[in-house]
C-alpha cells in the first residue's frame, strides 16, 4: 500500500501541466526521508493535515489528478491600502474568468508588517505552488526566500515593486520584474505640482517604506521635478505608506514649516493623511499630489483637494503578472529585463 500511494504521488508531480514536474517530484521525496513502513502505511510525524492530504491524494484516480488545475501564490503588501484591495479583486475576478488555475492569495496587515510576506512565501514554498507573484514590501529583504523558491523549482514573478538589483546578484539570482515606471511617474506628477506652483514654490515629500525600490524611486521621480521645476524642498520623511502617519508627519512638518505649498505624497494612502490634516487645519492654500489613483481619491481631485495623481492600473497588474507566470509554468519563455506596464497621469481632466 505504501508503494502504491508513493508511485502514484510521483505521478501527480510527473503530470505534463507541470513545467517543473521533476523538481517537485524530488522536493516530495526529501520530505518522505525517514519515513517508516508499518503495516502496509507510510509513517512520518507529519502533521494530521498532511497525512490527510496524501490520503486524499492517494485516493484519487489518475484522470483525477491529471485534471489538477496550477496553483498560483499571490503576495501583496497591506490590504488596508485601496490599491491591495483593488488588486486582490482584480486577481479573484481574473481567476474566475480565467477558469484554469487555483488563485492562494495573502496580503500584509498593515505596511510594516514585513514577517507575513516572508512567512507567506515559507508556506507556499511547502505547499508546492506552482508559482509565487509577489509585490514584495522590502526589496532586499524578500530575495533570500524567493530564492529558495525558485531552487524549489517554482516560477517566481516580480512585480509592482522591483528586487533590488544588489541583493538578486549577491543571491545569484536573475530575475525579471513587471511594474511601472515609478520613477517616471512620481516625476510625471510632480511636475504636475511644479507647474501649478511655479518656480520657487515651497515643497515637502512624504517616502514610502525606506526599504521598498518603488519608494526610493518615487522620492528619485519626485527630486527630477524639484530639480527641474526649480522648487524649494523644505523637508522629506517617511510615513511608511500609511494614512495616520502620513496625517501625523505631515502635521509635524506643517508646524515646523506654516509656508508649505505644495505637498509630494508617494501613495495616495499617504496623501489622504495629509488632505487630513490640512482640514483640521483649515489651510486649503496647499496643493497636493499623490501615487496609485485608489478609488477614494476620485472625488478628491474632483473636489481640487488633490490635484494629480498617477494610476498605475492596480486592479490589472497582478492579473496581468499571474497570466505572466501561467505562460512560464506552461511551458513558455523564461521572463527577462523590466517587463514595463502602464501608467497615467489623472487630474480634474480626465478623473472618473
Amino acid at each position: 500500500m505504501a508503494m502504491k500511494r508513493f508511485i502514484l504521488t510521483k505521478r501527480v508531480f510527473q503530470n505534463t501541466s507541470y513545467s517543473r514536474s521533476h523538481t517537485r517530484y524530488e522536493t516530495f521525496h526529501r520530505r518522505l526521508e525517514g519515513c517508516q513502513i508499518k503495516g502496509g502505511v507510510v509513517m512520518k510525524f507529519f502533521t494530521a493535515a498532511s497525512i490527510i492530504a496524501l490520503s486524499v491524494a492517494a485516493a484519487l484516480p489518475p484522470a483525477a489528478v491529471a485534471a489538477d488545475k496550477p496553483v498560483v501564490g499571490l503576495v501583496m503588501k497591506s490590504l488596508a491600502n485601496d490599491f491591495f484591495k483593488n488588486m486582490l479583486e482584480g486577481a479573484e475576478a481574473h481567476e474566475k474568468k480565467r477558469g484554469d488555475y487555483e488563485l492562494k492569495a495573502i496580503g500584509m496587515q498593515n505596511e510594516t508588517d514585513f514577517e507575513s510576506q516572508l512567512n507567506g512565501v515559507e508556506n507556499f514554498i511547502t505547499q508546492g505552488v506552482d508559482a509565487i507573484v509577489i509585490a514584495p514590501a522590502d526589496s532586499r529583504a524578500m530575495v533570500t526566500p524567493l530564492k529558495k523558491a525558485m531552487d524549489a523549482g517554482i516560477t517566481v514573478v516580480n512585480f509592482d515593486v522591483s528586487l533590488d538589483e544588489q541583493a538578486k546578484k549577491d543571491a545569484g539570482i536573475d530575475l525579471a520584474f513587471v511594474g511601472p515606471d515609478n520613477r517616471g511617474g512620481a516625476k510625471m506628477v510632480g511636475e504636475a505640482l511644479a507647474k501649478s506652483l511655479g518656480a520657487g514654490g515651497k515643497v515637502v515629500i512624504l517616502e514610502g517604506n525606506p526599504g521598498a525600490d518603488n519608494a526610493a524611486q518615487r522620492k528619485l521621480g519626485f527630486e527630477d521635478a524639484i530639480a527641474e521645476g526649480k522648487l524649494d524642498l523644505l523637508d522629506s520623511r517617511t510615513a511608511h505608506w500609511e494614512t495616520e502617519e502620513a496625517n501625523s508627519v505631515f502635521s509635524t512638518m506643517l508646524t515646523a514649516h506654516p509656508d508649505i505649498q505644495g505637498v509630494m505624497a508617494a501613495n495616495d494612502s499617504m496623501a489622504i493623511g495629509v488632505i487630513k490634516a490640512l482640514d483640521v487645519a483649515g489651510r486649503s492654500d496647499i496643493k497636493v499630489v499623490g501615487f496609485d489613483n485608489v478609488p477614494a481619491v476620485a472625488p478628491l481631485v474632483k473636489d481640487g483637494k488633490l490635484l494629480a495623481t498617477v494610476d498605475q492600473f492596480g486592479s490589472q497588474m497582478a492579473a496581468d503578472a499571474i497570466d505572466k507566470a501561467l505562460e512560464v509554468v506552461a511551458g513558455g519563455p523564461k521572463l527577462e529585463g523590466w517587463v514595463k506596464t502602464n501608467i497615467e497621469l489623472v487630474t480634474k481632466d480626465n478623473v472618473k
